[in-house]
């Protein structure tokens, strides 16, 4: 439903090296599963995505350590503008770098450029004692393998992720910090005033806003202008103020990073919930709210700051947002969790996203121009340290964080003030200063064995674990980063927007207007068929997870 600024660019990216057509100037494919034993290259030629704000990579303390433990150097060619352009002209020209490193490949691009031996398959190179950090990692963490194994079985890229996950609060099983992307709020100070228990279930809920709206609670409470009280608000179709926590009283939460309402069953059915009986009924429901005047009139409309807005000025009774305090600001203590409800018939169905720890490989590639691959990849196994990834994500020790472990045995950054009064910079500005782009592999052991994790992140995955949580039956989540064909993606391309489009639009009109009729949902069922290729485009996700499973 939503895509992040990071998803864009990479499909930019790939729009322009599909206009391009295949690598020119391509020589003997190289990929024949056997290792390139040469080892007297030790100058090598990068090209590589950087941050705006950072001054580049020649003069990176940590960069050079590594280079230097690797016996190599590296001339950085480094851009932050014109990337994709740039990229493209080198690889459709035939002149090409030693490796790309924080490009941004998509998938399809990888299989691409790797099937013309364009880029090397790095699977002989994943070997103990060529890449014995990053061969640790994969054997205890098969997930990650399958997630940059293509769909002819070869890698040719290392993965990368950060991997901040529950695992990082002690918990035995790991799941991503957006597996709930949607935390529900109530304001229990107005709850409290009218006598209300936290609610339960959606009637009770239902109570409470209709109380709200009545007694006109935040000109009572907080003595904002008569009328300005809004009982329930939320951002249609939105990542983490979306409304998709309010449907799991009909036996769904239906959210997906990869395609709208996709989900994985426990019984490892691939489906679509936009076509479920739930689904409607959910719709219809909450049509009554918003015709009430429960629901912000709004939802269809404001955008993230308006939002932030209005519940910071105490106007909103129930919301959703990542976290409490930074929505509700100088209110926060006045309002509490509101958990997953149950919905007319006891049911209530919380379901995981898989977003945020997805796994990329498209942040290091080989090319077929490297004489001495074995040398390159040892030089990046070094990444695939937890003391190491640390600094390249954040800063050198003795820089970003201190020279001396707590009494954990754990790293702590700076202060901001003590950033600020040594290197006249922000912690956030020391960061980006020092921070490298690539293959880094955050796993959220890190974050309880190397370094700590910031307080935000960690109290929201304390929340997970300890709230969410219980409202979870089932934990079974449509991995999000399935790898597809070149036919799949073609398919996707083809069908996926407008599919999403059209589910879109219904629900919306829904929601806002009524409906739908017994005759207006089969008619939307066999327009999403006939029209918008449901089928087509749900056998392509069926088949890449069969795929994906299969290898994890």
């Amino acid at each position: 439903m939503r895509k992040s600024m990071k998803h864009t660019i990479a499909l930019a990216l790939s729009s322009a090296l599909l206009l391009s057509g295949c690598a020119g100037g391509a020589g003997e494919n190289p990929n024949d599963g056997t290792v390139n034993e040469n080892t007297e290259q030790t100058e090598f030629h990068i090209v590589s995505g950087i941050s705006a704000l950072s001054p580049g990579y020649d003069d990176n303390p940590v960069l050079n350590e590594l280079m230097q433990k690797a016996g190599i150097k590296i001339n950085w060619e480094t851009m932050s503008d014109s990337l994709g352009e740039q990229v493209n002209i080198r690889i459709t020209g035939g002149n090409l770098p030693d490796a790309f490193q924080a490009v941004g490949f998509s998938n399809y691009d990888i299989g691409r450029h790797g099937h013309s031996g364009t880029f090397l398959d790095l699977t002989p190179y994943l070997t103990p004692d060529i890449m014995p950090n990053l061969c640790a990692i994969l054997d205890e963490n098969p997930r990650i393998r399958a997630a940059i194994t293509q769909a002819d079985g070869m890698i040719y890229g290392l993965p990368a992720a950060e991997m901040m996950g529950t695992a990082a609060t002690g918990a035995e099983e790991d799941y991503s910090i957006h597996s709930i992307q949607q935390f529900s709020m109530i304001n229990k100070k107005w709850l409290d005033d009218l006598g209300l228990p936290v609610p339960e279930t959606v009637e009770e809920l239902k109570t409470a806003l209709q109380a709200f709206k009545d007694n006109d609670m935040a000109h009572k409470i907080y003595g904002a202008d008569p009328g300005n009280t809004i009982p329930m608000s939320f951002g249609f179709d939105e990542w983490c103020w979306g409304q998709n926590i309010f449907y799991a009283p009909f036996g769904l939460t239906n959210w997906s990073d990869v395609c709208m309402d996709l989900r994985l069953t426990k019984d490892k059915e691939v489906v679509f919930d936009s076509v479920s009986d739930e689904y409607r009924d959910a719709v219809t429901y909450y049509h009554d709210w918003y015709e009430d005047g429960l629901i912000d009139i709004e939802v269809f409309s404001h955008d993230a700051n308006q939002y932030l807005a209005k519940c910071a000025q105490g106007y909103v009774g129930v919301a959703t947002w990542w976290e409490i305090n930074e929505l509700m600001s100088t209110h926060a203590e006045d309002y509490v969790y509101l958990p997953p409800l149950k919905g007319p018939d006891g049911k209530c169905t919380v379901t995981l996203k898989s977003a945020g720890s997805a796994v990329s490989s498209g942040q290091l590639c080989i090319t077929r121009d490297c004489k001495s691959p074995i040398n390159l990849l040892k030089f990046y196994d070094q990444w695939y340290d937890g003391e190491t990834v640390m600094q390249l994500q954040y800063g050198p020790i003795g820089v970003y964080f201190r020279e001396e472990k707590d009494k954990d045995g754990m790293y702590v950054t700076l202060t901001d003030d003590e950033a600020r009064a040594q290197y006249n910079k922000s912690l956030g500005e020391l960061k980006s200063t020092y921070e490298v782009q690539g293959p880094k592999l955050i796993l959220s052991e890190y974050y309880t064995s190397v370094f700590h994790m910031e307080d935000r992140a960690l109290e929201r995955l304390n929340d997970l674990e300890n709230f969410w949580f219980n409202y979870v039956d089932d934990k079974t989540f449509y991995p999000v980063d399935c790898v597809f064909t070149s036919q799949e993606l073609d398919v996707l391309d083809q069908y996926r927007t407008d599919f999403e489009g059209y589910v879109k639009e219904r629900e919306a009109l829904w929601l806002r207007d009524g409906g739908p009729t017994d005759e207006e949902w089969e008619a939307y069922k066999t327009e999403l068929v006939e029209k918008y290729h449901m089928n087509e485009i749900l056998q392509v996700y069926k088949d890449a997870y069969e795929r994906y499973a299969a290898v994890a």
